[in-house]
């Protein structure tokens, strides 16, 4: 009877999206995807088609796995494996939308600081041919 009463309890158990952390391989090929979706100026559309097809991240995840024959000759079939077994969990989707925010945000603020010491150096240029004349 207690076995029962254990089992019953964790029966229907849902686990949290806050508990979600990928491992190293799936951080891995989620970073790569990120980072093509940001050099292709994609994030604010991708975060929005993420966040609205939230509620279906592991039917997406099992049209990974049908396709996976077909997707073979594009994409690495390991690679896929482990990114389908990514989205079956409840919290990648958010986990997914947080790492691209952060990623894309990193990525503009390197590119100012390198704006900023561009802008720096042709103002100096520009004071010393000033004093020249």
């Amino acid at each position: 009877m207690v076995m029962i009463k254990q089992w019953l309890a964790h029966a229907f158990a849902v686990e949290r999206p806050e508990d979600f952390a990928p491992t190293a391989e799936q951080q891995q090929i989620a970073d790569r995807i990120c980072r093509e979706i940001i050099r292709r100026d994609m994030v604010t559309l991708a975060i929005l088609s993420l966040e609205t097809c939230r509620p279906l991240n592991y039917i997406g995840s099992q049209a990974i796995h049908f396709f996976a024959p077909f997707l073979s000759f594009l994409v690495d079939p390991q690679a896929q494996k482990i990114f389908a077994e990514f989205l079956e969990k409840r919290g990648s989707i958010e986990w997914l939308c947080q790492r691209l925010e952060t990623l894309s945000s990193s990525l503009v603020d390197s590119e100012n600081a390198s704006l900023n010491e561009d802008h720096s150096l042709v103002h100096s240029e520009y004071t010393v041919k000033q004093d020249d004349s």
